[in-house]
């Protein structure tokens, strides 16, 4: 098993924990204040003070497309598929994950926060096809 294609898994999993514990401790400490009355958050999320909602929202975005990554590393391995150019656009993929993250808690900048998802998407389909190449052509 090559390691190299785990360690932006590793990367990628250590994000959305520290963004979930990082939400966490916000709600936590939002409702002890008394900013958020659990009565307004029980049935919705609009309550939760804006710097709250940017970290859950970009936790949230932590369990959609990496879906397809973690799928993606689960089966190049299996595979034995472990080519450098898919260790690099793995490690392109986190970077724009990460990037997105950073964007999405800070500034928010819908504009810039869109092109590092996209970019991420577009990594993530170049993943998928080599990683499809690489295996009819064997």
């Amino acid at each position: 098993m090559n390691s190299a294609l785990l360690i932006p898994v590793f990367v990628q999993v250590a994000l959305t924990f520290v963004l979930v514990f990082t939400m966490g401790a916000m709600r936590y400490r939002a409702t002890t204040s008394g900013k958020v009355k659990p009565a307004d958050i029980v049935l919705g999320q609009r309550a939760w003070p804006v710097r709250v909602q940017q970290v859950s929202n970009a936790y949230e975005n932590q369990l959609a497309s990496p879906l397809l990554f973690y799928a993606g590393i689960a089966f190049a391995l299996i595979a034995g598929a472990t080519s450098v150019l898919l260790v690099v656009l793995a490690w392109a993929y986190v970077g724009l994950r990460l990037l997105h993250a950073l964007i999405h808690v800070t500034s928010n900048h819908l504009r810039s926060r869109f092109m590092a998802f996209a970019a991420g998407l577009l990594v993530l389909l170049g993943y998928w096809v080599v990683f499809a190449l690489e295996l009819m052509t064997r």
